[in-house]
């Protein structure tokens, strides 16, 4: 499988640091493709003796339960992955007994923190590519050419 990140060039008013109020430019990974989860249950599967079916209906399974625990306050511990725990926006108030949470508790999530040893990339190479064009509809947006850079 090809470790090689495609990437553009940026142009970026920097809004702290030393840099600050200069332009600069910055690399953004770019999307190759996306790989849908039906192809991936069934990659999983090719390397089991389970279905692809059978891959996505564990994944789901999975991952109601994980969300029940974390509804409950609990946080999961899902492997190479991270954990998923709770969290939410909190309103600021001056006073502890101008606290209400129905009120001032916002936009409950699960929060997923990534596994720095699994999710840290290694041996990838880079290569540069055109940031491909906005597009009106029903137009394909136009490619670049490459330009490796190790």
């Amino acid at each position: 499988m090809t470790k090689c990140l495609n990437f553009t060039l940026r142009e970026q008013k920097m809004s702290v640091g030393s840099k600050k109020g200069q332009k600069v430019f910055i690399a953004r990974p770019t999307d190759r493709q996306r790989v849908s989860h039906r192809q991936f249950c069934e990659e999983v599967a090719h390397a089991t003796t389970f279905t692809g079916a059978e891959v996505e209906a564990v994944l789901r399974l999975a991952a109601e339960m994980a969300k029940h625990h974390v509804e409950s306050g609990e946080s999961v511990d899902f492997g190479d992955i991270g954990t998923l725990s709770p969290s939410f926006k909190s309103k600021a108030v001056d006073h502890i007994e101008d606290f209400n949470a129905t009120r001032d508790i916002k936009k409950p999530m699960v929060k997923l923190r990534p596994s720095a040893r699994y999710f840290k990339l290694e041996g990838v190479t880079y290569e540069r590519v055109e940031a491909k064009t906005k597009t009106t509809k029903g137009n394909k947006p136009s490619g670049g050419d490459t330009q490796p850079h190790p």
